[in-house]
């Protein structure tokens, strides 16, 4: 693991995703070295010869003068890194960011496979509307294994629920979804006591880990590259449009609300949980340039 120390000037970066108004990375790269992640594209902005997973770059920022200013706006932590991964409990770089902008009025997201985040708890907890993602595809431990280097799937239900009795919102972020492996409502039926929201997010791939993970299907579950290819090369939505179904019918079974991404300004975080279906990332993209 390359890990090396690199100055910002600010670690708060202006958001168009529809969740936030500020994207916060205090780290470039990731140690859990996710095969399926989004976020490799960042590797060609670092300079790093490194494959993605095999270096991380420390952010140092200065102090931010005026933390004030950030009241009533949100902030996403770990769009494209985990803050919670191994490097934070040396560098600390998410908790100086958290003592930063304490008291400020922002209000605060994290996405994280880690459970080094029960590091903070009590911190996270003073900031208003504070909600804690964990990201959760399986409860196969060797399916998991495989596919990441984060905090077993057991550690991160007992960190979400921590937070969840500490009156934190938390959610759990079923993603990404491998069509044929990932059992959404045997998630939900594990986590579904101790989370406020659940999210769904279909496997996109694009990029160079599509190769990759196409060939870990045909090297694991051959039986399944019929499916994958109807999906990832005929582009056919009946998968997503089948599992839509089976969500409508179960949450309407357990009386839980379901709603699409861009309604999720209607939702009522409480119990039972709530559960959105953020299948489509091209209309997720549509919400995210309306909205800003």
């Amino acid at each position: 693991m390359i890990v090396r120390e690199i100055d910002v000037k600010s670690v708060m970066t202006r958001s168009n995703l529809p969740v936030a108004d500020y994207s916060v990375n205090p780290y470039v790269g990731c140690e859990h070295a996710c095969k399926y992640c989004y976020a490799s594209f960042m590797k060609r902005f670092t300079g790093h010869t490194e494959p993605w997973g095999e270096f991380v770059d420390v952010k140092m920022w200065p102090p931010i003068k005026n933390p004030a200013k950030y009241a009533g706006k949100e902030a996403f932590l770990g769009s494209v890194t985990d803050c919670y991964q191994p490097c934070e409990a040396t560098f600390g770089r998410t908790r100086a960011l958290l003592e930063q902008l304490q008291g400020s009025g922002i209000s605060i997201s994290i996405a994280t496979k880690s459970d080094l985040v029960l590091r903070d708890l009590e911190l996270i907890r003073t900031f208003p509307n504070a909600r804690v993602s964990f990201s959760i595809n399986t409860l196969d431990e060797g399916f998991r294994e495989q596919m990441d280097k984060g905090a077993s799937i057991e550690r991160r239900l007992a960190a979400m629920k921590a937070f969840y009795d500490a009156g934190v919102q938390t959610t759990c972020f079923i993603s990404p979804i491998f069509p044929g492996i990932t059992d959404p409502v045997e998630i939900i039926e594990r986590a579904k006591g101790q989370c406020n929201l659940v999210w769904l997010e279909n496997l996109n791939l694009r990029g160079d880990y599509r190769v990759r993970i196409l060939d870990w299907i045909h090297g694991n579950h051959p039986e399944l590259d019929s499916l994958y290819h109807d999906i990832y090369t005929k582009k056919s939505r009946d998968y997503w449009h089948e599992l839509d179904g089976v969500m409508r019918g179960y949450t309407a079974r357990e009386g839980m609300p379901y709603l699409r991404d861009d309604d999720t300004h209607r939702a009522d975080f409480g119990e039972p949980p709530v559960v959105v279906n953020y299948f489509y990332h091209e209309e997720v993209k549509k919400s995210a340039k309306k909205q800003a």
